[in-house]
């Protein structure tokens, strides 16, 4: 995918929300997630003492601690140049690996789709 590229209104959603969290938090990363049912999961990257996870391994917790069994989508929102080995291998144990992952930069232009396998 390049810039260019027009994303679905429902892809476009879940990287509004990632660029949100990221803002409003004031983290490296936002991210979301869109289950199986359409819920969306929202996070920003947690940095404490005893817990770091990035914004997109967040957002999938917080989606199968809420009952969520499948992944449609997840975007996250960084200035990374690629997605995280770590972060995809999260989106493919609960999507699958064809699940695909948006990134975008921080002014929430997508910059690549990669497939969580």
């Amino acid at each position: 995918m390049t810039e260019s590229t027009p994303i679905a209104p429902e892809d476009q959603k879940i990287v509004t929300l990632a660029r949100s969290a990221r803002a409003r938090n004031g983290v490296p990363e936002g991210a979301a997630v869109r289950d199986e049912t359409g819920r969306t999961y929202v996070a920003g990257t947690v940095d404490l003492d005893s817990l770091k996870l990035s914004a997109l391994r967040t957002a999938v917790a917080m989606a199968v601690a809420s009952g969520a069994t499948s992944l449609e989508a997840a975007a996250v929102v960084s200035a990374a140049d690629a997605v995280a080995d770590d972060d995809r291998a999260a989106v493919r144990d609960l999507g699958g690996p064809k699940t695909p992952v948006l990134l975008a930069g921080p002014d929430g232009t997508v910059r690549t789709t990669v497939a969580a396998g």
